[in-house]
């Protein structure tokens, strides 16, 4: 599947400009435009890099990357700042961010540091945190899924739908995506097993009240996302 990325930025120019660019290099783009809403999407850990300004409104991007660590969420930040001093640059490295980009920068260089960061990452095996869409959390870990707290028992293959679903939380994922990531090369496996296998999973979510965080696009394929955070999220 392709990488996702989070670009936190406030100046729109800069976001649409990213968000264009590196979904022409195959990447999905999700974008934020203040600290808050960044760190809550960063928080659910579906994401497989960050691209964060330092300077932002509500909670600068140096809060929001010490927050994440904190939280023991991993995933590769790169740090975007016009600030290009040493000390500015060595805060963000302490504080764990996997590079610091200075502005104005070249778009060919931050898609070569980008994907830098993503070989690294998978080289050196990040650790995988749990996946969270509101109080739904996905532990990649134990493979255990709760609400609020509570468990929700799910076979394997509802696992491994749900899981795909919450990696790409905010974006649609079609039929054979889901297809290809959950039953492989099974020759048996079609479209309607895909169908079958949302609704039971659909099912238990709405057992314990969380029934619309998998959503219907239709034409399309399915999206899972935080109803409270929808409005942010491009479709």
């Amino acid at each position: 599947m392709n990488p996702r990325v989070l670009v936190v930025d406030d100046e729109p120019g800069v976001r649409k400009a990213l968000q264009r660019g590196l979904k022409a290099e195959g990447m999905d783009v999700i974008t934020a435009a203040d600290g808050p809403t960044g760190l809550r999407l960063a928080e659910t850990g579906s994401f497989d890099v960050l691209l964060l300004d330092v300077m932002l409104p509500g909670l600068s991007g140096y809060r929001v990357l010490q927050r994440l660590r904190e939280q023991e969420v991993f995933t590769p930040v790169l740090l975007v700042s016009a600030k290009d001093g040493e000390i500015d640059q060595a805060d963000g490295l302490d504080l764990g961010a996997d590079g610091y980009v200075v502005k104005p920068f070249s778009f060919v260089v931050l898609v070569a540091q980008v994907r830098a960061v993503l070989r690294r990452a998978q080289q050196d095996g990040v650790p995988r945190g749990p996946l969270r869409i509101g109080s739904l959390v996905v532990d990649r870990a134990t493979r255990e899924v709760r609400w609020d707290g509570s468990p929700i028992s799910l076979s394997p293959r509802e696992f491994g739908l749900l899981e795909v679903l919450a990696a790409r939380a905010g974006t649609v994922v079609t039929k054979d995506e889901l297809l290809r990531a959950v039953w492989g090369d099974e020759q048996a496996a079609t479209r309607n097993v895909v169908e079958v296998y949302v609704g039971y999973v659909r099912r238990k979510l709405e057992a314990v009240g969380a029934g619309s965080l998998v959503r219907t696009v239709r034409g399309h394929g399915y999206r899972a996302a935080d109803p409270q955070l929808d409005q942010v999220l491009p479709g």
